[in-house]
């Protein structure tokens, strides 16, 4: 039987009936939507579908990501500096409010036991920048005099003392010459996120609901609009090669670096012109446990000069599983796989006639970026060492080996006014009637999930999201929804401190 024949038969057999809303992928993205829309309408009927034998392998995997609740305590590519070294912090401060959100939905999900453990997903870790040099001194010095004056930051604490600068972390003061101009500041509310076991409790917290269904080792293959407005979801399984077709209302594409040649599949107007460049990740994992025991924090440099944001470096604690693990990264690694178990097959197979230009033109004027790539491929193990040494002075290469941690599709696309661009961070890219939604891009993606899936809803189900029954349905998830808490310190004290309670954060908690 031909994929022609068996797709007539199954669009035969569809049932008069569709399900309301499809996921496309079993990541995190997926995962929050999913648990949101059911709380909303727990009368939805919903499917999900996930390429690998479980939910959660790819970005969302503990070991592929960083695990940095991103809160813009220590990333300091959200603040740039312009030529007279005044900071801009407004990147920072939405990506911090919208970091709350996602605690507070997370403390929700707990509360609910939607999450069987909040202390399991996530980890108090301090966040720390450290930085050398007198240019990049003088910098972090102006970034905490500009964000310590907010609320928001106002915990932030900035030392040049190399005495102090041990006491928060002594790895990276131990054999460093005492000439050498060093500072960092450091937050001590700052988490290890394990976004992989959120994303598995709250697929089996859908599965235990009426009408939603888990597909795992399917591939959603194709989407096509339908005359009645609804898409026809082709699928295919993976060890068989057995097709399926269903009808959706909705359809979400969460499904990581993969979203990009899915959306490009549906044909909508709003995806011309979006093209996507893979960056693999590498780290050094620390394999001396006396070592990792005597790091405690998530500290964060600076990108050296001509490098791209994705390259800050970090000596980042982890927390996997209950145990306590010390990484060092990250180092880029090229493939044309938009997945870690994709296909390389995967970028040649994105390109369209609608995607080459920007993606050709935004590689002429990145050439930079494609230099640093080359660079990073072509390093020799003495070179990651060399980076190493220069926040972990007295680090050995007998203590860590090479890992290889997830694969991320940049952003590529057209704008009003360039023919082709790189955006950094993520996008939700919707059709014009909302019946479908994808999420494009990288960090600082799950953690601000939830302010991601509110954008979504908001695009997607307005009318219901006019009524008052969703409003306070996502109000008890989300106590922050509407409110600005850069307006309102006593909102923000009391929600901070409802997640601190709930999900175990708190200043002491993780000592090195």
């Amino acid at each position: 039987m031909t994929q022609h024949e068996s797709e007539s038969q199954s669009s035969a057999a569809l049932r008069d009936d569709v399900v309301d809303v499809v996921l496309v992928g079993g990541g995190i993205m997926s995962a929050v939507l999913g648990a949101i829309l059911k709380s909303l309408e727990p009368g939805f009927r919903m499917r999900a579908f996930e390429r690998l034998e479980a939910v959660g392998l790819e970005s969302s995997l503990a070991s592929n990501n960083a695990g940095t609740g991103h809160a813009a305590n220590c990333e300091l590519n959200y603040t740039p500096a312009d030529d007279d070294g005044v900071v801009d912090i407004e990147k920072a401060l939405r990506i911090n409010e919208q970091f709350e959100a996602s605690l507070q939905l997370w403390a929700t999900m707990v509360e609910r036991g939607w999450i069987p453990d909040g202390s399991k997903i996530v980890a108090p870790t301090p966040h720390l920048s450290f930085v050398f040099g007198e240019r990049d001194v003088a910098f972090l010095k102006a970034r905490h005099e500009t964000l310590s004056v907010h609320p928001f930051f106002r915990d932030m604490a900035f030392s040049t003392d190399a005495a102090q600068i041990g006491e928060w972390a002594p790895l990276i003061t131990k054999g460093r010459s005492a000439d050498q101009l060093i500072a960092a500041t450091r937050v001590a509310r700052g988490t290890d996120v394990n976004f992989g076991r959120i994303t598995t409790a709250l697929f089996d917290h859908l599965e235990a609901q009426d009408e939603f269904e888990l597909s795992l080792g399917v591939q959603v293959k194709n989407l096509r609009r339908l005359p009645d407005k609804t898409w026809l979801v082709t699928t295919k399984r993976r060890d068989t090669g057995v097709v399926s077709q269903l009808r959706s209302r909705f359809v979400f594409i969460g499904a990581g670096g993969h979203s990009l040649p899915v959306l490009l599949g549906t044909g909508i107007p709003e995806a011309s012109g979006y093209g996507g460049f893979p960056v693999g990740g590498m780290f050094l994992w620390c394999k001396n446990r006396e070592i990792v025991e005597q790091h405690a924090a998530k500290v964060y440099g600076n990108a050296k000069l001509g490098a791209p944001p994705m390259s800050v470096p970090h000596l980042d604690t982890r927390t996997i599983n209950g145990k306590k693990q010390l990484f060092f990264g990250p180092y880029a690694g090229f493939s044309t796989r938009f997945l870690k178990h994709g296909s390389i097959m995967d970028l040649p197979t994105s390109l369209r006639p609608g995607n080459v230009l920007p993606i050709g033109t935004a590689g002429l004027k990145n050439f930079h970026l494609t230099t640093y790539l080359i660079g990073q491929v072509l390093q020799s193990p003495a070179q990651r060492m060399e980076a190493l040494r220069e926040y972990f002075p007295e680090a050995r290469d007998e203590d860590w080996e090479l890992r290889v941690a997830g694969q991320r599709v940049q952003i590529i696309k057209r704008t009003a006014e360039e023919l082709g661009m790189i955006q950094f961070g993520t996008e939700v890219v919707t059709s014009a009637d909302g019946s479908l939604a994808a999420l494009l891009g990288a960090s600082p993606g799950a953690s601000t999930s939830a302010s991601i899936i509110l954008d979504v809803i908001a695009a997607c189900f307005p009318e219901k999201l006019e009524t008052e029954r969703w409003q306070s349905a996502l109000k008890a998830c989300i106590p922050s929804w509407g409110v600005s808490l850069a307006d309102d310190e006593d909102a923000l004290a009391r929600l901070r401190d409802r997640a601190d309670s709930i999900l175990g954060i708190g200043e002491g908690a993780l000592e090195g």
